[in-house]
């Protein structure tokens, strides 16, 4: 994926910072993670380029700030039994430094919680979204405004689901 990033130069003209091919931050070609962009509450200087996806990735953004996301949903059968699916989920929210998003798996070992509002498009493959009490098989150009509930995308098919989620730090009471 190509991601460009513009900004202005000293004389305050808008000019193209970054113009860079993204690599895989995390996960495999059929469920992974590709971090496009994110943002803290600190001031924007749009003079400087630090691009933000070389720091550490984790899922969760900072307190005021956002993260911008590919990711895909490998289908279901990929994840073998369901000893082999739980530990896959596990390790994956432990890589992406999201072990307390998991409040209750009982459902899907892939089910978590993050304080957030999150906006989903599909973009390729179809894909389940799965709730603690109903489900919703979701096609590409369908959108998801994910309000911070336990959830999980499970991916019925046969080929894997390409998803962009953008998720914005969030205060939620109750």
């Amino acid at each position: 994926m190509r991601r460009i990033v513009t900004g202005h130069d000293a004389q305050g003209r808008s000019v193209v910072l970054d113009d860079a091919v993204l690599a895989k931050r995390k996960g495999s070609a059929s469920r992974g993670v590709t971090e496009v962009w994110n943002t803290d509450p600190r001031p924007i200087d749009s003079q400087a380029f630090a691009d933000p996806v070389n720091l550490p990735f984790e899922l969760i953004p900072k307190p005021g700030g956002s993260k911008f996301l590919f990711f895909a949903v490998a289908p279901e059968s990929a994840d073998g039994d369901d000893e082999t699916a739980k530990a896959r989920a596990a390790a994956a929210f432990a890589s992406y430094g999201a072990d307390a998003a998991r409040p209750d798996t009982s459902i899907s070992p892939w089910m978590h919680k993050t304080k957030t509002i999150d906006y989903i498009i599909v973009l390729a493959g179809e894909v389940t979204l799965l709730l603690e009490g109903e489900e919703r098989t979701l096609k590409p150009f369908d959108v998801v405004i994910q309000r911070g509930t336990n959830h999980a995308w499970i991916n019925r098919g046969t080929e894997p689901a390409l998803l962009i989620a953008i998720l914005i730090d969030a205060d939620y009471s109750g």
